[in-house]
Parts: structure tokens; sequence; C-alpha cells
């Protein structure tokens, strides 16, 4: 599964980029340029509001999880939202991954976190 999660990050990392790159050139980091833009039909609000929900909740998954099977670094992957959940939540998934398979068969099946 590695190698997929890396290919995923990869997919993550330049598909968002490809598009937001160009308006940077044009436009520069107008932040309230991007909010206008991005907010300016109901189609564009429901994209980012659904990618904002979807940060908060890879942000959620890589703090219980990596506190669930004791990843000392899993914060790391959260970088990943500076592009977005497309890169972030790939990358915790590799990063686990590797993890898990450093850590042996027992820390795969510790129990979860009470809520």
């Amino acid at each position: 599964m590695q190698i997929v999660y890396l290919i995923l990050c990869i997919a993550g990392t330049v598909f968002p980029l490809a598009q937001f790159l160009p308006w940077v050139d044009d436009h520069g980091l107008n932040l309230p340029l991007l909010v206008t833009q991005a907010s300016v039909a109901p189609i564009s609000t429901f994209a980012w509001s659904d990618v904002v929900v979807t940060g908060v909740v890879v942000a959620a998954f890589v703090v219980t999880e990596g506190r669930r099977i004791n990843m000392r670094h899993a914060w790391t992957s959260l970088l990943g939202l500076l592009v977005g959940p497309s890169l972030a939540l790939p990358l915790f998934l590799l990063l686990r991954e590797r993890h898990l398979e450093n850590s042996g068969p027992n820390t795969a099946l510790r129990q979860p976190l009470d809520c």
C-alpha cells in the first residue's frame, strides 16, 4: 500500500498546485481576492466548504490515530494541509504504514482511545 499512498501524495500535491500556482503568478498572494473568487458561486462555496471540513476531519484523524498507535511525529503530516487534505491524508497513511511496519505486529492491535 505504501506505493499507492506515495502516488496519491504526488497526485494530491500536483493537481491542486497546478491550479493554484498559476493563479498566484497572476495575482500574487492576494487573500481577499482569493476569498472573493472562491465564494463567487454556490458551487465554489460548496467545494471550499467540503475541503475545509475534510481538512478538519483529517486533522482529528491524524491526532487520534497517531496517539492510538503511539506514532511520535504523526503531526508532521498535518503540514500537508498547506497544500490540502489531498496531500495530508495520503501522507499520514503512508507514514502510518511505515510506522506499523517498523513497530511490529502488536502495534496495529492496540485498543482505540475512549471518546
